[in-house]
């Protein structure tokens, strides 16, 4: 009896380990940690809920973004990569997010409205989301665990990129200060 509440007991300590290994804490903030990009899913600014399988085989550049930002002129960069490389596998994804001095304040509906009027964005757009935090998304989980910062996992401003190649690989991350037009080369390499 001894020895089975002994191996029961180990049993909690190892999966607790586990746990801890695999999301960084004991508290998993999704049901069973994801090891694929492809396995994601968010919902569009319009509404629907979009798998990230839909992107296979596609160069994805994942960005959050902000309409009150010092940056925001960056998503005219985002848009013009956009036009030039969509055809060739270019796929840019906008996920509006107001963590950051509250600079993302409006609606679904206001930030498209913005996005269109002002830059012509015609790149998918996401619902809002955290990208730090208790609520982070799944998918900002996934994307900060394999590609850290500067000063480590968590996000320090608007419009910080992901780059992820064909095979759904995070092949590279930049910080706000990259411009869309900084990092054309990286998407080149991983286009041709």
């Amino acid at each position: 009896m001894k020895l089975k509440l002994i191996l029961i007991g180990l049993g909690l300590v190892l999966g607790a380990v586990y746990l801890s290994a695999c999301c960084g804490s004991t508290k998993c903030s999704t049901p069973h940690h994801k090891h694929s990009f492809y396995e994601h899913s968010a919902t569009s600014i319009d509404g629907k809920e979009i798998s990230m399988e839909e992107y296979k085989g596609k160069v994805v550049l994942v960005v959050n973004t902000a309409s009150n930002c010092g940056f925001t002129s960056q998503y005219e960069g985002l848009q013009e990569l956009y036009s030039k490389y969509k055809d060739k596998g270019l796929v840019i994804l906008g996920f509006p997010c107001n963590q950051f001095a509250g600079q993302e304040p409006g609606t679904n509906e206001e930030i498209v409205q913005f996005c269109q009027k002002n830059y012509g964005v015609e790149f998918p757009m996401f619902s809002k989301i955290d990208v730090n935090g208790e609520y982070t998304h799944p998918l900002y989980i996934y994307l900060k665990d394999e590609k850290s910062g500067v000063g480590g996992k968590s996000i320090k401003w608007n419009f910080t990129k992901f780059l992820v190649d064909r095979e759904g690989h995070v092949v590279e991350r930049f910080g706000t200060a990259k411009t869309p037009e900084s990092i054309e080369k990286n998407i080149l390499e991983l286009l041709n």
